[in-house]
């Protein structure tokens, strides 16, 4: 009897102690059920006491937010490998700061904040879409832009502290995004380009093309990005046509398609260890599916006794960059190759993989902080640390 008592103790014991870790285990457990490979934030612009741009019917911040949340529910239905993170999903204020910190915790891979233009003067006759990316404004029109979305700090408490001194309203406060250098500039663009298209195309909305200005909320953040309007609420015709369903839907599908086309193209392959091998380029494409001149004299990659040729990959684009591109940031000469229709630019080369590393810590970190190293073997792309082995057992 006794042994039986104490047998039932113990099972009354080991229960009580799971119960004691079912509540922070499932949390865990969830978070495993819910890994993905790719994370897009989507940003509703304005909310709350924030109206946005205000028309005669409607206000801009339920029309960003229309198209915001119908946008999340494709991605979320048909891409399974997709982590959708939203700023806002209800008639809520968040300040800039705020939405971009959303982001960066979440580790995106792509931001997408959306918003509806207006004009001051409330000109009928100017409609259509414009995708930004962040940069230094080229006209007026588009300093206003950015005038008028930065301005939401404003109505935030300390935006002086917080956003150092940056005044959205000074022209002067403007001169710093003249000297940034976004490192996703490239893949920013690829998407603003994207969008733009299916805007076009499926859309069938007047394509007012892709810009740079100087956006807080893009400034702030660590991964591609794009501010999108997707219209003019001043122009009585577009007004209804972002305020309907019809409308709000054929927005959101056409951001949706360009970003399936971003994501077949960038998503994933920036990781050496798992992107598919692919010959390595020595020419540029002359459009006829031959070669012209190279983009750097190198020694064929993987070709040096079959030994492992380690290069440094500094930027990717959607086309083919002049030699002497400003986006090269100086680095001379520089080599390409082709993964998944995408041109990968690399800078240096060498079988001593130390070399190379030192390379890169002495000419490239500064330039690139995204850099990495990767490696090729008989002309084809390999695992960067199967190629580390090689390279320490040859030496």
């Amino acid at each position: 009897m006794q042994r039986s008592e104490n047998m039932e103790k113990n099972i009354l014991y080991i229960l009580h102690i799971i119960c004691l870790f079912v509540p922070f285990l499932m949390p865990a457990m969830a978070w495993g059920a819910q890994d993905k490979s790719f994370t897009v934030v989507i940003d509703a612009g304005h909310g709350g006491h924030d109206p946005g741009a205000v028309g005669k019917r409607g206000r801009e911040k339920s029309i960003n937010l229309s198209v915001a949340l119908k946008l999340g529910k494709l991605i979320e239905d048909n891409c399974g490998d997709t982590k959708v993170v939203y700023t806002r999903k209800r008639d809520a204020f968040v300040p800039l700061h705020r939405r971009a910190e959303i982001a960066n915790a979440a580790k995106a891979d792509l931001f997408i904040s959306i918003h509806t233009n207006s004009l001051a003067s409330r000109n009928s006759r100017v409609s259509g879409t414009e995708t930004y990316t962040l940069g230094l404004h080229k006209t007026e029109e588009n300093l206003e832009v950015a005038k008028k979305e930065n301005s939401v700090i404003l109505i935030e408490d300390d935006y002086r502290q917080r956003y150092a001194g940056f005044n959205p309203n000074s022209s002067e406060s403007y001169i710093i995004f003249e000297l940034l250098q976004d490192k996703n500039m490239v893949q920013s663009i690829d998407f603003a380009q994207r969008v733009q298209k299916q805007f076009k195309a499926s859309a069938r909305r007047i394509d007012k093309g892709v810009h740079q200005a100087g956006f807080l909320v893009l400034r702030e953040t660590t991964m591609p990005g794009v501010l999108i309007e997707l219209g003019y609420i001043t122009n009585p015709a577009e007004e209804q046509y972002l305020l309907s369903d019809r409308g709000s839907s054929a927005l959101a599908k056409s951001i949706y398609q360009a970003f399936l086309a971003y994501k077949q193209g960038h998503g994933g392959t920036l990781t050496p260890a798992v992107a598919e091998s692919a010959p390595v380029l020595q020419g540029q494409e002359d459009g006829k599916g031959g070669l012209s001149a190279p983009v750097a004299e190198a020694v064929p990659a993987g070709h040096v006794s079959g030994k492992p040729v380690f290069k440094i990959q500094i930027l990717t684009s959607d086309r083919i960059l002049p030699s002497k591109s400003r986006l090269f940031k100086g680095l001379a000469p520089v080599g390409r190759y082709k993964e998944k229709g995408i041109y990968k630019y690399t800078y240096g080369e060498s079988t001593d993989y130390n070399r190379l590393l030192r390379l890169k810590r002495s000419k490239v970190d500064a330039k690139f902080k995204d850099a990495f190293i990767i490696a090729f073997k008989n002309g084809e792309k390999m695992d960067i640390n199967q190629a580390i082995r090689e390279f320490k057992r040859n030496r």
